[in-house]
């Protein structure tokens, strides 16, 4: 355990496995891995690194300038694309000094751009988001052409025009995910018909990727894909995936529990017979859930232990049986494989009643941090 005693490897084999598997999927077009939220829990900049290393993708996209700031940094050079505006002026100057793209959804976010990138005697790339159909950001797809020559007018390049699908990994929203994209694409038409072509026009997500080549246009930003989860259990397996983190711990005690007695936090767990349990050295300070409370499981030599009890700050407890060989220092498997057995990010999200985004997104800084591959 490299001195402590909860350790996340993150498998950058398995991404990139992954983002090889998605390049043969969608064929010509560039691919933007999304490292927001420091790579969904698997580490951005490392992420990033392999990414550029290996030319895995072509772009990287993150929500926050700080992020973006963090990679150009650490070196990694590629494109870098900032998904939301960025509304503080000094964050504004900031991405474009760094050479990070801007979305731009209005008057206002143009204009500060423009206005940043005029100080710093720059040529700003920004991309105009349209909203059609997330309600979250994005102008109104009429206003698009008009916004975009107002881009235009001002001295910033637009490098790229692009919408968000909110329901294209679910087949239960075909309909509503065709109307969108043939209301992107008419307006991309009617942007490129007012000021000519436009570089990158961009729609598709985890779930356009596996369920809707219509979107691919020409780039995709993959996101949970790239890190060995689908989006939704209804998604389609159109491209496979391997597991881009594993999470290890071990036994740090073993006590004998009898019949009757209760374990964890508000007695929530009662003995059905003698058994003995094991503490393990995790809890929700750690991103284990305490949704996991008495439903949960781990893995010790290969065998599934059901975790017992209500899950704590900081450890956590799980039932070893009856009769057990275990002992301090034993490995426990919280994500991944031990044997013949697997708990995969999506196992834990059903438990939760969330998504396997949220499942990696929550593991904090407190465990050890190993990267593979």
């Amino acid at each position: 355990m490299s001195g402590t005693t909860s350790v996340v490897t993150t498998r950058l084999d398995h991404i990139r496995a992954n983002l090889d598997a998605i390049r043969a999927r969608v064929g010509d077009r560039l691919v933007l891995a999304a490292v927001k939220a420091d790579g969904y829990g698997h580490g951005a900049v490392a992420v990033s690194r392999m990414i550029e290393a290996t030319g895995a993708a072509d772009w990287l996209g993150v929500a926050t300038t700080t992020e973006g700031l963090e990679l150009r940094d650490a070196g990694v050079g590629l494109p870098i694309l900032k998904f939301s505006m960025e509304r503080d002026p000094d964050g504004v100057a900031d991405a474009v000094a760094a050479g990070i793209t801007l979305t731009v959804t209005d008057e206002a976010s143009i204009d500060a751009a423009a206005a940043a990138a005029s100080r710093l005697g720059r040529r700003a790339d920004v991309h105009l988001k349209v909203d059609t159909g997330m309600r979250r950001i994005g102008c109104p797809p009429q206003d698009a052409p008009r916004l975009a020559q107002r881009i235009d007018a001002s001295g910033l390049v637009l490098g790229g025009l692009f919408s968000h699908l909110p329901i294209s990994d679910s087949p239960a929203g075909d309909a509503f995910t065709r109307e969108q994209i043939a209301l992107f694409t008419s307006t991309a038409s009617r942007v490129e018909d007012t000021r000519g072509a436009v570089p990158l026009k961009h729609l598709a997500n985890s779930g356009g990727v596996l369920g809707h080549p219509d979107s691919w246009l020409d780039l995709v930003r993959p996101g949970i894909i790239c890190y060995g989860a689908y989006p939704d259990p209804a998604s389609p397996r159109t491209v496979p995936l391997l597991p881009g983190l594993e999470w290890r711990t071990e036994l740090s005690f073993v006590k004998r529990v009898a019949a009757g007695e209760t374990v964890g936090y508000g007695r929530t767990w009662t003995a059905p017979s003698d058994t003995w349990v094991g503490t393990i050295p995790i809890g929700y300070a750690d991103g284990y859930s305490r949704l996991l409370s008495n439903r949960g499981r781990v893995l010790i030599a290969g065998v599934p232990r059901p975790v017992i009890g209500r899950v704590c700050m900081d450890q956590t407890m799980v039932d070893l049986g009856p009769t057990t060989a275990a002992s301090v220092g034993d490995e426990v498997v919280i994500v991944g494989r031990s044997g013949d057995a697997e708990i995969t990010t999506t196992e834990l999200a059903e438990l939760m009643g969330t998504i396997a985004y949220e499942v990696t997104c929550l593991i904090t800084r407190r465990p050890g941090r190993a990267s593979v591959g």
